[in-house]
């Protein structure tokens, strides 16, 4: 086991409650700004998932039989150690994925939010004495569906880690975690902090590994009984196909290739600013990336040409140096993928108005950078504008009018969403109606808030993560009918005389 940073986790797993090494293949995160490594662990195998499972099975009943209450708690204490832990989340985040200090700082800050939300909503949330239809009184409740696997990204992995393992803890489940391979040292980190609040053991494991091993086992054992993913919509896809052999309920936050619109009277130095954040925040490594802009044709022109300037002035640089805006990308292999996006792009004619190759530079060398880029001269129908490129690529098309631009934005196999610039509210309305997205943000963009629902259509998922339902997508509804006539039923009628 490397042992070059005794800062960052040391590697082991956590199964269970307990720190062991991994039985399964190695696993690299490597530093993404200069390609140093941080730490080389053994993964899960498949018989640590399997014991992983069996411990949650059997932890599982004596945690869901808590009163909500009671589970706030532990979750209330999550929450304050890792805001105790923020500046130590922040940097073995920034180590595991090249994100920037400031970004990392944010996320963990989100991730305690999001702890302490489902907590209150746990404690809050009641259930449901429905409208009686005839003799007996009728209730709506909520138990925890056993066991549960979160799948998560690599790109903002605590605040992913989050979304899942809280409402999922706060319903009653036991939880194994699956951290992608290029970010496994978060999810080891927060599962220090798990343990530290005392979450009973068995509850949570956290198991870095291969999707094709630990992914599949935890989609296909029996002992699952959900499964929570955040990832690429093919891996989704069939995610899904195998949940359906086993019947099982499946929540699915996949891809996106969302539209931003800027009308002509729009705010412009608003709408410059929420399109430089909304797709070069991040290295532009995010679902909801406004990826597709569309400009109003009378303004495009000189509009674009701000847009390219202001691109141009963004710091790119190392993440733990103040004021970069744009850090490297996760991996020099996602980097290569990003970069034949492009050269594909401008194959087929595309014209690159600004970026399209790694920075220059010794500074940059040893690091997976990209340029903040912005192609036009394509329509909608080019590749480049259907493909989700999850870097730093914007493409720039004009359009005439409302029932134009909603047919462009409508046009694509996505649905995440969608960002309108406009001082027309009515107009942001309409077009927000009628757009097919999962989110619409006004004038803004790539804004969050934990109490409010998130996810996609088409093939950009299944379900919603997020707001006080986020707790009951965790969960199983049962119906109970308690008679209160205190007469027999009538249709054994003379039978029961003569018994």
């Amino acid at each position: 086991m490397n042992m070059m940073d005794t800062t960052l986790p040391d590697g082991r797993l956590y199964l269970g409650g307990t720190w062991r090494e991994g039985q399964g293949a190695e696993i690299t995160s490597v530093f993404p700004a200069d390609g140093t490594v941080n730490r080389v662990l053994r993964g899960a195998s498949t018989a640590d998932g399997e014991e992983a499972i069996a411990l949650a099975k059997a932890a599982q009943p004596a945690w869901g039989a808590l009163k909500p209450f009671e589970r706030a708690r532990v979750l209330y204490r999550i929450a304050d150690g890792i805001e105790a832990n923020t500046g130590r989340i922040s940097r073995i985040q920034s180590r595991d994925t090249g994100k920037t200090l400031t970004e990392t700082a944010a996320l963990a800050a989100s991730a305690a939010g999001t702890f302490r939300y489902f907590a209150a909503v746990a404690e809050t949330m009641d259930d449901d004495l429905t409208a009686r239809r005839g003799t007996a009184m009728t209730l709506s409740v909520h138990e925890p569906l056993g066991v549960v696997a979160a799948i998560t990204p690599w790109n903002s992995p605590i605040a992913s880690d989050a979304q899942k393992v809280a409402p999922a803890l706060a319903a009653g489940n036991a939880v194994i975690l699956k951290p992608a391979s290029w970010s496994p040292l978060t999810a080891l980190e927060l599962a220090r902090i798990v343990d530290e609040a005392g979450l009973p053991k068995g509850l949570f494991s956290v198991l870095p590994g291969s999707g094709r091993e630990i992914g599949n086992l935890l989609v296909e054992h029996p002992d699952i009984a959900k499964v929570s993913f955040t990832g690429g919509t093919s891996t989704g896809r069939t995610l899904a196909r195998k949940a359906a052999e086993k019947l099982m309920p499946v929540s699915l936050e996949l891809g996106g290739k969302s539209p931003t619109i800027v009308f002509a009277d729009a705010d412009m130095d608003m709408a410059i600013a929420g399109i430089l954040f909304g797709i070069f925040s991040s290295s532009g490594q995010s679902c909801i990336a406004g990826s597709r802009l569309f400009v109003e044709r009378s303004i495009y022109d000189g509009f674009v040409e701000r847009l390219v300037a202001a691109t141009r002035a963004l710091k790119v640089g190392h993440p733990f140096e103040a004021g970069t805006q744009v850090a490297p990308l996760i991996h020099m292999d996602h980097r290569a993928e990003v970069a034949h996006h492009v050269a594909r792009a401008l194959d087929e004619g595309a014209e690159l108005l600004c970026g399209g190759a790694a920075p220059e530079g010794a500074d940059y060398a040893a690091g997976s950078y990209y340029l903040p880029t912005i192609l036009a001269g394509v329509d909608n129908t080019a590749r480049i504008c259907r493909e989700e490129v999850f870097g730093p690529v914007l493409v720039v098309m004009p359009f005439d009018d409302e029932a134009d631009v909603i047919a462009l934005s409508n046009d694509n196999d996505y649905g995440l969403a969608c960002g309108i610039w406009t001082r027309d509210f009515p107009r942001a309305w309409r077009i927000g109606s009628a757009i097919k997205a999962g989110t619409v943000w006004h004038n803004t963009y790539k804004q969050f808030s934990i109490s409010t629902p998130f996810g996609g259509d088409g093939d950009s998922g299944i379900g919603r993560e997020k707001g006080r339902q986020g707790l009951r997508a965790y969960m199983t509804q049962k119906s109970f009918y308690t008679d209160l006539s205190g007469a027999p039923h009538p249709w054994a009628g003379a039978a029961l005389e003569a018994s």
